[in-house]
């Protein structure tokens, strides 16, 4: 077999939605483990109103921020909603994708930062927004600014928001079921039961693991849906050059941002603003790696 060998981008886009269900498999089996091992440690009918408790309290959260993510996610960097005369280029090239991806036309907002980057949200195509930087209108050319903002719109077509508020729900009932499990152990008494403590023992041990292991696999699965996105775009674009260019001059890009952006919609972003946390994000080389194989 060569040592280069080319990559369709169909196949990329398979391989790594696959990937993405097999972990979240992972997080829900993690999920099941926990919940049959303080079951036991537990009284059945306490660990049934822990389970609902922690469901309860997890979509609440996450589903209110789910149906107002593009709002929040806008406001929180500061974003201006983009005119079509100041902005007609970035108008041009986004409704050009929209009609290669069939998609509906997103909301256009503009980030004042001079990093080269950008952002979807929404929680489906028809509540879409995309958001650049200042920097990304600056620094890039066309080409490679179609390339930045096919990948946005791939993040939209793939439903990436509505799959990772699944993986969050499910990271937050692990979450909340151990913080309550380690809680719940100061304020029970000597317990005889020696079988019972056995699992009480184990259960200690899953609900510190688990909620660890499970971010784990979440930032894991945030990798690949960076990964079908790069192959999604070069699929709307059917040409991966611009969306290299546009790497690389991220790679070399020193520059700051003067706007705090919060790590909680820093998954969002094309490339990650935090230049010292990586985890949400694949390496800028192996992007730039796999795209040149295509």
């Amino acid at each position: 077999m060569p040592e280069y060998q080319r990559i369709d981008f169909r196949d990329q886009i398979a391989r790594n939605k696959m990937n993405s269900v097999f972990l979240m498999v992972v997080i829900f089996i993690v999920f099941v483990i926990l919940g049959y091992v303080i079951s036991f440690a537990f009284e059945p009918g306490l660990f049934f109103v822990v389970m609902i408790f922690s469901i309860i309290i997890s979509l609440s959260y996450i589903l209110i921020s789910y149906y107002n993510s593009g709002k929040i996610a806008v406001a929180s960097v500061g974003a201006k909603k983009a005119s079509r005369q100041d902005y007609k280029q970035y108008y041009d090239l986004v409704e050009g994708l929209t009609i290669a991806s069939g998609l509906p036309m997103p909301e256009l907002y503009i980030m004042n930062s001079p990093q080269i980057n950008a952002f979807a949200s929404g929680r489906d195509p028809k509540h879409a927004v995309i958001c650049v930087t200042d920097g990304a209108l600056e620094k890039l050319d066309k080409r490679e600014l179609e390339g930045v903002l096919a990948h946005e719109l791939s993040h939209v077509a793939n439903y990436d928001m509505k799959y990772m508020t699944l993986v969050a729900v499910m990271v937050g009932m692990i979450s909340i079921i151990s913080e309550i499990f380690l809680r719940s152990l100061w304020l029970r008494g000597g317990d005889n039961d020696k079988g019972k403590g056995i699992f009480i023992l184990i259960g200690i041990l899953m609900a510190i693991l688990a909620p660890i292991v499970v971010y784990f696999v979440q930032m894991a699965i945030s990798r690949k849906r960076e990964y079908a996105s790069d192959a999604s775009a070069v699929k709307f674009t059917r040409n991966p050059h611009g969306l290299i260019e546009a790497l690389k001059k991220i790679k070399y890009d020193n520059s700051s941002s003067e706007k705090k952006v919060t790590k909680a919609i820093a998954p969002l972003f094309f490339a990650n603003p935090f230049k010292n946390l990586s985890s949400t994000h694949p390496p800028l080389e192996k992007r730039i790696a796999i795209l040149e194989r295509m």
